[in-house]
């Protein structure tokens, strides 16, 4: 049996077929939904990352991209998180640029928000620390793409690491007037996260932002701040 079918059989084995139900409804997989068709084993992430950790010396970029183009949630995932692995192991910086390279290849198969919150700030946000070029992240927040705009706010994570919030703060006012609550909830997330480090920053960018920023959005970003301020910030949005 070759890797990507000992890979495959390790997921089904694992998977729980009494909880696709549950899965298809959450993932949001139904009809006209941002994930429809997205067929699930329901194998839970702890299982998932066992699985790569048995099977990281094995595995390579084809091994991956076996299993990334595909319509099982889980063979996507368990591939990016083979991918993570490779990235995160490799000292060499002309391979991790390669493996950031097949990433944003690959895009169009990271294509729900677990998929992205598991890889955007590892991947393409680590290769993003200390550089001066990060306009990547723009041109992904322009595409009419759910899941690339997601990319373009969670990368940030990792970024914000050194008190740098340039893209940050520039991808959360772009997407002031996005219409999908997944980009309310991605951007008030990052913001939290930047409060946490800079408070400072995030009052500068509610005072400017709180009155025009989606609720959810909004709630996200202040869930850290004392009541006293919330009320005010909450006072001020439509």
């Amino acid at each position: 049996m070759d890797t990507v079918s000992k890979i495959e059989q390790a997921l089904k084995q694992h998977g729980q077929a009494e909880k696709v139900p549950l899965y298809q409804r959450f993932f949001k997989t139904g009809p006209g939904e941002y994930a429809e068709g997205d067929k699930f084993l329901c194998v839970s992430v702890p299982d998932q990352r066992n699985i790569v950790k048995q099977y990281r010396h094995l595995v390579d970029l084809d091994v991956i991209i076996n299993l990334l183009q595909t319509d099982i949630h889980e063979y996507r995932l368990t591939a990016l998180l083979f991918l993570v692995d490779l990235y995160q192991r490799e000292k060499n910086e002309t391979k991790k640029q390669t493996y950031v390279d097949f990433y944003l290849e690959q895009l169009d198969w990271v294509n729900h928000w677990d998929l992205v919150d598991s890889t955007a700030h590892k991947i393409l946000g680590d290769s993003l620390r200390g550089k001066p070029d990060k306009s990547i992240l723009r041109t992904l927040a322009k595409r009419d793409h759910l899941w690339r705009q997601r990319v373009s706010i969670v990368a940030n994570w990792t970024i914000m690491k050194d008190n740098d919030y340039d893209e940050l703060l520039w991808v959360s006012e772009y997407f002031l007037n996005h219409q999908h609550d997944l980009i309310h909830k991605a951007v008030g997330w990052m913001l939290r996260e930047m409060g946490k480090r800079d408070v400072q920053v995030l009052h500068t960018f509610l005072r400017a932002h709180a009155h025009q920023m989606p609720r959810t959005m909004l709630r996200y970003a202040i869930e850290r701040l004392d009541i006293d301020e919330k009320h005010t910030y909450l006072s001020t949005s439509s």
